[in-house]
């Protein structure tokens, strides 16, 4: 197969086009820009990557609107295989004509993964399907129990999908590729596990082949490529997270000055803010201090972003990283509730969260902050500490979602103990705003999503005011009236306004 047609497209599944046409994950998945890289880099195949939940004219997404009209949206799209966006994915499919389809996804879009299987097989049988990413790290196995499947990448992928495809080039077996589940004559093989990467500075860079593999890559705003990773694996363990299957416990890092040349290659493609998606930024004081003293150096006009726990926010590491450039930091706050976040394990309580906010605040960084609620043991009264706890915080925005047991993680076991989960569960109708969502042993499901729906309009009116008013009053939105007049940022002011009340 593979000398005959060395081409393998990699794809992250839709998810939120599914509730809305013109909602998107608006930039370049990471997973597909590490894939790509490690393939052209060590193997002579042929690669397209595609994210199939990017669209070009998107719109402002609106929490209340996932958890109503846009739920019955998703539950139409992803059970009619005839919605367009099927039709889109199987155009591209039909139109590259890889042998091998490597899907990257989590529990949330697994369905939408699954129907890209399903679309492949239906034009070409013969076409090997790989599915990796979160939701094959946490069910391992079962995953193989969908017949359009063949194999399930576990861990990290770099390296496996490299001796996968140098495995189907000398067509020989696939027993001795570590890291894979994968069906022979239909008997499910397990593979040994593959250990983790050492040398994170191995790998290329996500976005070095973008221009050459990415589907619709013009279309895509220079931002979209803004994400970036310096550390793989989080030390804390927290019941409902699902990382440490995929990076391990142990933090891994990158060189700094290896991170910098990222950043600097991205600012030189006209990057201007950078964005950290790591699990566990700022654990380790001394290499947070470096880099950002790095970053001011050598990349001063950059700004950038990340996610932090409460716990390592100090004021002589955010005043650092103020200094290099740092515009935004997103804290894990999650619950109001002190005996919820013990629990969960947070390691800290909620009083900890507002002391961190204030000194984030104190530098003049944007603060965010990720609130969940519908633990099992969530009362009325705890959810109503988690409301206070939002407006007391006075985030400038906030990520709000509910409580969703992911098979394989420790929540799922606690809530399939506490009887809130029934043998016939279906996760592709359960995700972090789903309506039918409500995994609390004390408060009934009708009354969950009325407080769930209140939080809602608190979350959306905050991204409103994030979106619209706050821009409003910036040093950067004067200077544009200045220079550019007041007409085009008005109708700038108006079109996102437009976005977010249609609905």
């Amino acid at each position: 197969m593979g000398k005959n047609n060395k081409k393998i497209l990699l794809i992250t599944p839709p998810y939120y086009r599914l509730y809305n046409s013109r909602y998107s994950l608006n930039r370049y998945p990471l997973s597909l820009g590490y894939l790509s890289g490690a393939i052209l880099d060590n193997t002579s195949w042929e690669v397209m990557t595609y994210n199939a939940d990017f669209c070009q004219d998107n719109e402002q997404l609106q929490v209340s609107y996932l958890a109503g009209e846009g739920f019955n949206n998703y539950l139409k799209n992803i059970n009619d295989l005839t919605s367009s966006i099927w039709d889109e994915v199987k155009e591209t499919i039909r139109d590259f004509n890889p042998s091998v389809i490597g899907l990257s996804c989590m529990t949330q879009n697994f369905k939408g993964a699954y129907n890209i299987a399903k679309i492949a097989k239906e034009l070409n049988e013969d076409i090997l399907v790989i599915v990796g990413g979160p939701h094959a790290n946490m069910f391992l196995s079962e995953v193989l129990d969908y017949p359009y499947i063949d194999i399930c990448a576990v861990g990290e992928g770099e390296e496996t999908i490299v001796e996968l495809l140098n495995t189907i080039d000398g067509n020989n077996d696939f027993n001795t590729v570590t890291g894979i589940i994968y069906r022979i004559d239909g008997k499910v093989v397990v593979n040994q596990p593959r250990e983790l990467l050492k040398d994170l500075d191995s790998l290329s860079f996500p976005h070095k082949y973008a221009h050459k593999v990415l589907k619709n890559y013009d279309r895509y705003p220079v931002e979209a490529f803004h994400n970036i990773f310096a550390i793989r694996g989080c030390p804390f363990n927290c019941i409902f997270c699902g990382s440490i299957y995929i990076w391990g416990r142990k933090p891994r890092y990158r060189s700094i000055d290896n991170v910098i040349e990222e950043i600097r290659n991205l600012s030189r493609m006209g990057v201007k803010r950078i964005s950290f998606e790591d699990d566990s930024f700022g654990i380790k004081k001394s290499y947070i201090l470096e880099l950002a003293e790095k970053i001011n150096v050598n990349c001063p006009s950059v700004k950038w972003s990340c996610e932090m726990h409460v716990k390592t926010v100090t004021e002589e590491i955010v005043s650092a990283m103020s200094d290099s450039g740092c515009c935004k930091i997103t804290l894990g706050v999650e619950s109001g509730n002190n005996d919820i976040l013990k629990k969960i394990r947070k390691k800290n309580t909620i009083e900890d969260c507002i002391h961190a906010g204030k000194i984030i605040s104190k530098f003049n960084i944007e603060l965010g902050a990720f609130f969940m609620v519908g633990f099992p043991w969530e009362t009325e009264e705890t959810l109503k500490d988690t409301i206070r706890a939002m407006k007391k915080l006075n985030a400038d925005y906030s990520v709000y979602s509910i409580f969703t047991p992911y098979k394989g993680s420790e929540a799922f076991s606690i809530c399939k103990d506490m009887g809130l989960i029934s043998d016939d569960y279906d996760f592709s109708i359960y995700n972090h705003q789903s309506p039918l969502n409500c995994f609390c042993k004390n408060i009934s499901k009708e009354r969950f999503r009325k407080i769930c729906s209140k939080m809602e309009r608190i979350s959306d009116k905050r991204g409103i005011y994030y979106q619209l008013i706050k821009p409003l009053t910036s040093l950067k939105t004067i200077r544009k009236i200045k220079n550019k007049g007041l007409k085009g940022v008005i109708k700038k002011v108006r079109n996102l306004a437009l976005a977010s009340t249609k609905k």
